[in-house]
């Protein structure tokens, strides 16, 4: 391997990564197989693809061409050197509005071709669910089709010329009437003309095998559409010319309701005479409970074009009023068109798990057969399924009659495993004798190229392996697929892990407590390799920060399971691969909500770091920052606010702080502030008092008044009191009384279930979610802070006041961090159950109060703990009654706690601050209010741009104050 590597570093002007990093990260697609490959090549251009493929040849290396591996198959793995084209070989090389067609290099994301035709009112026709990260090549390799197929067709359709090298190095042009074909290729095909027109079935998704019919001469001998869906396994893309269709000026969606799925889908095909762009079908049990849909069991999603909306509109009508449906819905709305097609294009990876929490796997991904034979070939597969004892929820392009589900296999077992293969051969045959292709979509990989003899008889196999042997008869490309496969249940991406649970601090309640398990969440369908966000979303800012793919969530997630494996990350907990990976996740927990399989690579980091870091030295800046709380409470006892400040401002102390502490020296040290909230809201209640005393009245008057407790976290006690104090003057002008927790330590016993007070034994304290403790993975810290904050909060506990927390990551603390990692302590549920943002505490207990009218633009941020865990909801209801208009943008403002301020950060942070939030602050009108309710967010903007942001209990609190001084004017 070390002469294989030292040759491709001679001869290669793009990236070779033969370390374990690198072959770690492409050990696996989207599908069930692993391969641990020899190294990665990412090639600059075709001459370093031809560089490539001759040193391989001489050695007897194998080849395997890869985009953004989202193969659910297995096919864009290998053992040999995968060819990784999405960093340098990305680029859309023209576009041609006029001839309606597009070159592009193999690595270029289908969402950035579409992002270039948009402007000329044209677009790709085929449009997979992976639109966001999937690759042309992967496309073409693959055959891709998704939603819109029964208007455009599949990739192959819209392919017209290929510039491909063969494993022997010659460089060609695939076009029709044979241009391109390399020598024999015609001979083979003249000679078995009748086979090719009686052996390959003529259904719209046959995906499987060779599409050697393509050769046909009544098809134009077209030797580029014949090339698409071969899997990498004939030649290496390395440029495309593919064909672009007009945009429909207006849309409509038409969602139609159906008791089951199997009645959906017999509706499917009587649908496609209305001119359709798409026919999409899905069930009940990929649909979430707070998804507006009509009232049924299954849908049909059927999207019309037209010259203008009113036109799409009535197409959308008249489908409705054709079909027999339980209920329908039309929406014109491309908001809401969007938010019912990411329902859709989540299945992939929400149908990785059952209701009750079952994973479910691909394997038998994408069959397709006739759409008029649709509903009967459902029900007879789910016949198939239950005398298997196994479960899925079909799903996908009904139109079309291609299906796609995944099920609940045990592939961790040899008893399942062989089930596994059982009910494959049986499906395949269902398949078949329906008529239908064992792919529709995903190709056939080693999921299912050992089946395609029953599909296509051993006469057509033979044919493909003969045409294999044209193309590359050193078979370097490839091996292993379409063509003399490896068996299906061999491989497997499981069968390495630990068998037994891996012992951990968090509870892992979703994933019964196993660590590996939580690990096998990530399916790879890479939602969090996208470059660009809309709306809230946040996943993943660092690898839109970075590009690199051991920065986003998915390429973290398999450092971790071949950590796991120990196969080729060996140190375990211990390893400076995973550790490096990690370093730059910001722990936003946005891959919680935004990942369809709710990876949470904020728990899995800190775990990790948990057991990196046990009896040794950490970093400097998890004494520092990791323990915040502590150094500011003693800040705070020894009233040293304003020399610590002081300090602070002189530039060689605050040098020497910053090197110490591990701070990045680009950052500022923030200003501590002089009197704590804790401080200010105990002078303000001794003062009220007495002055209450004085007139005589009752602290909180005659008439009943909700109550809060106000959780005084570490940045709004020591940093930013003044949003405490906002959010006081708010609550109590809405009527809620707001008072802060017990400071003396309770006992309780030894089950938590009951309290108990020893004054000979009573401590003082403070409540702290442990948010520091957990991001730098102090987590047995982190435990005894939490559990120190239940023995105090123990008689609320016992009471029925909600807990408001106006730092949102502190509140997301409370609410996932604390139950997850004291698993064991009831207590700690009950508080995460009481856990209210502000927005929410005043929707709930104030429902009638009306916010002052403030009637200007806000720009700024939602924070991303917010958008993962809390939701905004309540926020947006109270924005948008206090007359603040605008949208908050998503992402990450890239401070993200401690992980902006760490040296090495600094570049990283202010990256994603560069992807939504300061963009979106220095666009803003005059006089607009700049949001931004967590302390890392407005210290970022404080820091980049100079902007002063500003809590929403700020915001509201000003208003208030103006709408007094007015009346107390007129």
């Amino acid at each position: 391997m070390t002469d294989l590597e030292a040759e491709l570093r001679r001869v290669v002007r793009g990236d070779v990564g033969f370390d374990i990093t690198s072959r770690a990260l492409t050990t696996m697609d989207a599908s069930n197989y692993r391969r641990v490959p020899l190294g990665v090549v990412a090639p600059k251009d075709a001459d370093d693809v031809a560089a490539v493929l001759e040193v391989c040849r001489a050695r007897g290396v194998p080849v395997v061409a890869r985009g953004g591996g989202t193969s659910i198959a297995g096919q864009a793995t290998g053992t040999g050197v995968v060819l990784d084209f999405t960093r340098h070989m990305n680029r859309l090389l023209s576009l041609d509005p006029e001839a309606r067609t597009a070159v592009a290099e193999p690595g270029l994301v289908l969402d950035r071709l579409q992002e270039a035709a948009a402007p000329h009112g044209l677009l790709f026709g085929p449009d997979p669910s992976t639109h966001s990260r999937c690759t042309l090549g992967g496309m073409i390799g693959n055959n891709a089709c998704g939603s819109h197929s029964v208007a455009w067709g599949t990739t192959a359709d819209s392919v017209r010329e290929l510039s491909v090298i063969t494993a022997r190095g010659e460089r060609l042009r695939l076009g029709r009437g044979w241009a391109g074909a390399p020598g024999g290729l015609r001979e083979l095909v003249e000679g078995e003309l009748a086979l090719l027109r009686t052996g390959l079935p003529g259904l719209p998704r046959r995906i499987s095998g060779y599409a050697l019919d393509a050769l046909l001469p009544e098809r134009g001998a077209d030797v580029a559409r014949s090339f698409c869906g071969a899997e990498g396994t004939l030649g290496v893309l390395t440029e495309a010319v593919v064909r672009l269709v007009e945009a429909p000026r207006g849309r409509a969606l038409a969602v139609l309701a159906y008791p089951d799925e199997s009645a959906a889908a017999e509706a499917a095909a009587g649908l496609l005479p209305h001119g359709p762009l798409t026919v999409e079908g899905m069930a009940a049990d990929l649909v979430p409970s707070a998804a507006v849909l009509p009232r049924g069991g299954a849908w049909l999603f059927v999207e019309t074009g037209g010259g203008t909306a009113a036109e799409a509109r009535a197409r959308a009508e008249a489908v409705v009023r054709a079909a027999d449906v339980v209920d329908s819905l039309v929406v014109t709305d491309p908001a809401g068109q969007r938010a019912l097609w990411r329902i859709r294009e989540d299945a992939s990876g929400t149908a990785t798990r059952m209701p009750d929490g079952t994973e479910a796997w691909p394997g038998w991904e994408d069959c397709a057969v006739p759409p008029a034979r649709l509903g009967a070939y459902l029900r007879e597969f789910r016949g198939l399924m239950a005398a298997h004892g196994l479960r899925g929820t079909p799903y996908g392009h009904f139109g079309d009659g291609c299906i796609h589900v995944r099920v609940d296999f045990d592939l961790m077992t040899p008893a399942g495993i062989a089930r596994f293969r059982r009910f494959s051969e049986e499906l395949a045959d269902l398949v078949v004798s329906h008529g239908g292709s064992l792919s529709g979509e995903h190709g056939d990989g080693q999921a299912r190229a050992e089946l395609l003899p029953r599909m296509y008889g051993a006469q057509t196999v033979a044919l493909f392996e003969r045409a294999k042997g044209v193309w590359d008869p050193d078979d370097l490309l490839n091996p292993g697929m379409l063509v003399r496969p490896a068996p299906l249940d061999t491989n497997l991406r499981f069968s390495v892990l630990p068998r037994e649970p891996v012992a951990v601090a968090f509870g892992y309640p979703e994933d019964g407590g196993d660590f590996s398990a939580a690990v096998r969440r990530c399916v790879g369908v890479a939602k969090c390799r996208t470059t660009s966000v809309s709306g809230p979303a946040v996943m993943c800012p660092s690898f839109r920060a970075t590009g690199e793919e051991e920065h986003s969530t998915r390429g973290r997630a398999r450092l971790l399971h071949e950590m796991l494996a120990g196969e080729l990350v060996t140190d375990g907990w211990r390893s400076a691969e995973v550790r490096d990976a990690l370093d730059l996740c910001l722990s936003c927990k946005g891959c919680r909500s935004d990942c369809p399989v709710e990876v949470d690579m904020a728990m899995y980091k800190a775990e990790f770091l948990h057991h990196h870091y046990a009896g040794r030295r950490r970093p400097a800046a998890h004494y520092t920052m990791g323990r915040l709380p502590v150094w500011l409470r003693w800040v705070a006892r020894l009233r040293a606010g304003r020399v610590v400040n002081a300090l602070a401002s002189v530039r060689l102390f605050a040098r020497v702080a910053k090197t110490l502490g591990g701070i990045d020296p680009a950052r500022e040290i923030p200003e501590v502030a002089e009197e704590t909230f804790s401080r200010w809201w105990g002078r303000r209640l001794a003062e009220q008092m007495r002055r209450l005393a004085v007139e005589g009245r009752r602290p909180f008057g005659d008439g009943p008044r909700a109550t809060v407790l106000l959780w005084p976290d570490t940045f709004t006690e020591h940093l930013s009191p003044s949003v405490g104090q906002a959010a006081v003057r708010v609550l109590e002008a809405a009527g809620i009384a707001a008072v802060l927790p017990p400071t003396l330590r309770m006992g309780t016993s030894p089950d938590g279930a009951s309290v108990r007070f020893d004054p000979l034994r009573a401590r003082r304290g403070r409540v702290c979610c442990g948010l520091t403790y957990v991001s730098t993975g102090q987590l047995d810290r982190a435990r005894t802070v939490m559990r120190r904050t239940l023995d105090l909060m123990a008689p609320l506990l016992e009471t029925d006041v909600p807990v408001v927390v106006l730092e949102p990551s502190c509140a997301a603390a409370l609410r996932t961090d604390l139950p997850e990692l004291l698993h064991d302590d009831p207590r700690a549920a009950r508080l995460a159950a009481r856990v209210l943002t502000f927005a929410q505490a005043l929707e709930r207990l104030a429902p009638d109060w009306a916010p002052p009218s403030l009637n200007r633009p806000v720009v700024g941020q939602t924070h991303c703990h917010q958008h993962a865990v809390l939701g905004d909801a309540a926020d947006r209801r109270l924005r948008e009654a206090a007359g603040l208009t605008g949208e908050l943008s998503g992402g990450c403002c890239g401070l993200a706690g401690n992980f902006g301020f760490e040296k090495g950060h600094f570049e990283v942070s202010r990256a994603c601050a560069e992807d939504q939030l300061l963009p979106s602050v220095r666009g803003a009108a005059n006089g607009t209010a700049v949001l931004a309710d967590g302390y890392s967010c407005r210290t970022q903007l404080e820091q980049l741009a100079g902007v002063r942001g500003r809590h929403l209990a700020e915001v509201l609190a000003e208003g208030l104050d103006a709408s007094e001084s007015k009346d107390g004017r007129g």
